[in-house]
């Protein structure tokens, strides 16, 4: 299990001119990924190493955004101005975490526009509304090649830390983990959600070649 993305929804200024603001911030490429149909969303994907990679997300005006709770989040953070609003790690077995959490996964499904097809499974769509501190798990389909962080320069940006407003023993237990877990790899720094306000992830520490940068 290690984190696997960061979703960002788009600021007023749009999907791409948001996209290209945090790809200069991070010094990484921006790639077109392509519609969500299911979701009722569009993404930008800016690779990192390691792996990882920053997802850059839209609502589009369609009828399936406002029932796929995945688009209704978008929106929500869309229109409160843009920002940080899921985190999602990769999973082995998502058979394993359906059945030890009594949630059926959803499909997910979109075509980059060079063609190539994705797939995948995840649990956690819900907790978008209902408690953002939860991370969406996700099994991906196909060959490691067709990752969205498959194209990141080798050495190049990486994300380096969470900061996530929220209960962390609620977030082990919702992935499945020993309370005296410590992850590698990505530090995690926990605030106080009450005072914060609705739990969910606040900012994101990246390492890059110009130093370190949060957003």
């Amino acid at each position: 299990m290690r984190v696997d993305h960061v979703g960002y929804a788009a600021g007023p200024e749009g999907l791409q001119a948001t996209a290209r603001r945090l790809a200069s911030l991070l010094g990484v490429r921006v790639v077109d990924g392509g519609p969500h149909p299911r979701f009722g969303t569009r993404n930008v994907v800016l690779p990192l190493s390691e792996g990882v990679y920053v997802e850059v997300v839209e609502v589009l005006d369609h009828p399936v955004a406002e029932k796929a709770v995945f688009g209704q989040a978008v929106r929500s953070r869309s229109e409160a101005g843009g920002g940080w609003f899921t985190w999602a790690v990769t999973v082995e077995d998502l058979a394993a975490h359906e059945r030890r959490l009594g949630e059926a996964a959803e499909e997910g499904v979109r075509r980059r526009p060079d063609g190539v097809e994705l797939r995948w499974r995840q649990i956690g769509a819900p907790g978008l509304r209902e408690d953002p501190q939860l991370p969406l798990l996700i099994e991906w389909g196909g060959p490691r090649t067709q990752h969205p962080s498959a194209i990141a320069l080798a050495g190049g940006t990486r994300l380096a830390g969470l900061t996530i407003a929220g209960d962390p023993s609620r977030v082990r237990s919702w992935m499945g983990l020993p309370a005296g877990f410590v992850p590698e790899g990505v530090g995690f720094t926990w605030l106080d959600a009450d005072s914060e306000g609705q739990p969910g992830l606040r900012a994101v520490t990246f390492e890059t070649s110009r130093g370190v940068v949060q957003v």
